[in-house]
């Protein structure tokens, strides 16, 4: 699957990205300034279009959780998860009598259409739950978190790992080698993986080390990328 980051808080730049074939968007709330109306309108543009979401929460507190999943999102990215208590609390707060407390009349529900039932069956089968491996500390409790039930895609965060292990090059050989080390864990594990990397050529390399989720570049990256290319090829007629 392929993904894109979005730091915008503009549900008409929402609106736009939804006419791409990218098959996922997760909204930044971690790194950028959504505030929970923002969040909303959205989410709401996402799925006027047709386009999943998840939101990268700011952290592990249930009311982020439960804002961004009320709102209609897919799902939440859960940053930080450097325990199996923390991929637990994750995957609990996400769901209905374990943490997420019950509303009817959000968009989520229908605003009152669905039953308690069906809006409770609904969250249980559909919601996405991806926990992000980012930290050092983590490296030594993978076999505890992979083993966390309830979380969907462990998502490896490369930048922050980059800098947690004390380095400013994610393509610095400890780094990489510690991306492999995460994946071969997930593979032992059974497990769905996600990472982000700046340099798209690696792709084939880590979709050979079990990785099925890339969420690549952002709407900041697409814009200037954009304007650089127009820029480039308009000034050659100068």
């Amino acid at each position: 699957m392929l993904g894109t980051f979005f730091k915008t808080p503009s549900p008409m730049l929402c609106e736009v990205i939804s006419q791409t074939d990218i098959d996922m968007v997760c909204l930044d709330a971690e790194h950028s300034p959504f505030d929970r109306l923002t969040l909303d309108q959205c989410i709401f543009a996402l799925r006027a279009g047709g386009m999943p979401s998840v939101v990268r929460v700011q952290a592990l507190e249930a009311e982020h959780i439960l804002n961004a999943l009320d709102c209609g999102a897919t799902g939440i990215v859960a940053p930080h998860i450097i325990t199996a208590e923390d991929a637990h609390l994750a995957a609990t707060r996400s769901q209905f009598g374990q943490g997420r407390g019950f509303a009817g009349s959000t968009r989520a529900a229908g605003y009152t259409s669905k039953s308690m039932a069906a809006h409770m069956k609904h969250s249980q089968d559909e919601t996405v739950v991806i926990a992000q491996i980012e930290d050092k500390e983590a490296l030594d409790n993978l076999e505890d978190i992979f083993a966390t039930p309830g979380i969907d895609c462990f998502f490896i965060g490369r930048s922050d790992l980059t800098v947690s292990l004390g380095y400013n090059d994610p393509s610095h050989p400890d780094v990489v080698s510690a991306v492999e080390a995460i994946c071969a864990k997930g593979k032992e594990a059974n497990v769905r993986l996600g990472t982000f990397t700046a340099n798209i050529e690696e792709i084939p390399s880590w979709r050979a080390q079990n990785v099925s989720l890339f969420i690549l570049a952002s709407d900041h990256g697409f814009m200037l990328q954009g304007a650089r290319t127009f820029s480039e090829k308009v000034r050659a007629y100068f």
